[in-house]
């Protein structure tokens, strides 16, 4: 390889350490929260989390020429200067959405058995269908649901299918679930999205999901929404303000988790690879790496011919557990997301 390579890394990112000593002479592991300038001076590369804000303080006058977040979002990754100083970044699309689809559907399941929202005569409304809202399309149309989705990027850019706007999704729909990325900018921002305007149009008190970034939706807005009974229901996995969130809202909510719906083992295994592959191409380096997830003491593997009951998928997650641990304890939030078990995804072969 040449010249040694350093690469400092979130603490918190799971199953990757033992192929990156492998590839580099040096590996420094801390708390993404906790980063600083001091810490990466001499870095040739970071891996970091959402925790870790990756901006001109952190990295002006360092080493650093490669940023890898092992997460889909990418807002806390100051692009504009990282494409100015000239170093490489990349994050993670699509590495957790089947993760999140378990959520979602998990959610839904619940949602019809304690809730009354059951598949006849109720429609879920997606807003946002890219890697992660089109695996919760797949998942509520097999449910049974009337399905609405409203991304007006897509729908610019001529993708196929049927797109509503987000008034006919407050006029329709009676649960609606985010799926989009963090914006503050462009045509298409997304930061309150679903904020007092979108909330007060609401037509038929649904159950509001946010699984996507905490800013999407207004949290004051949606508290004051449930108490005006507007919102009958909230799910809330990503909140404004984390870890320090709006606990009147986390014990209003029917479910609320600590930024885990992405969380499973096979989420944060995909995101490992394609940091992998990613570090391993910039640097020029046979990438001979492969991470498989642990095996799970559930059974998480069907066969075609099997059929997966609601008991049965909630046996593999059910994400009451972890909203229970939550509301019991908010201020381990951060302890929650950090020490989270082992989680598999259902597959079927």
């Amino acid at each position: 390889m040449g010249k040694k390579m350093k690469i400092v890394m979130d603490d918190k990112i799971p199953y990757i350490l033992d192929t990156l000593k492998n590839i580099a002479d040096e590996i420094v592991c801390m708390p993404g929260k906790e980063m600083t300038a001091a810490d990466v001076h001499d870095a040739d590369a970071i891996i970091i989390r959402t925790r870790t804000r990756c901006d001109k303080r952190l990295l002006q006058g360092s080493k650093v020429r490669f940023v890898a977040t092992a997460t889909i979002g990418f807002d806390h990754l100051d692009t504009e200067f990282l494409g100015k100083a000239g170093i490489r970044w990349m994050n993670c699309p699509g590495c957790n959405s089947g993760s999140v689809a378990q959520y979602i559907r998990s959610t839904l399941i619940l949602l019809h058995r304690e809730k009354g929202m059951t598949p006849n005569g109720h429609t879920v409304g997606i807003v946002g269908c890219g890697h992660v809202g089109s695996k919760v399309k797949v998942v509520a149309e097999e449910m049974g649901y009337r399905v609405l989705v409203c991304d007006p990027p897509l729908q610019e850019n001529g993708a196929p299918g049927r797109f509503v706007d987000m008034e006919t999704i407050a006029r329709q729909c009676d649960i609606i679930t985010f799926h989009v990325p963090l914006t503050s900018t462009g045509k298409y921002a997304t930061h309150h999205l679903a904020g007092t305007s979108f909330l007060g149009s609401l037509a038929k008190r649904p159950a509001i999901i946010n699984s996507s970034r905490g800013g999407v939706v207004d949290n004051d807005a949606l508290l004051l929404a449930m108490k005006e009974g507007k919102v009958a229901e909230a799910v809330i996995d990503t909140w404004e303000n984390e870890p320090d969130i709006n606990l009147e809202l986390m014990h209003r909510a029917f479910i609320a988790t600590p930024h885990i719906a992405g969380y499973s083992a096979d989420g944060k295994v995909n995101a490992d690879n394609m940091v992998i592959a990613g570090l391993c191409n910039f640097f020029g380096i046979t990438n001979k790496y492969h991470i498989d997830p642990p095996a799970s003491p559930l059974k998480t593997e069907w066969r075609k011919d099997e059929k997966v009951d609601d008991d049965e998928y909630l046996k593999c997650y059910n994400p009451l557990s972890d909203s229970e641990k939550l509301k019991s304890n908010p201020l381990k939030f951060e302890e929650l997301r950090g020490n989270y078990p082992l989680r598999r995804e259902l597959t079927i072969k």
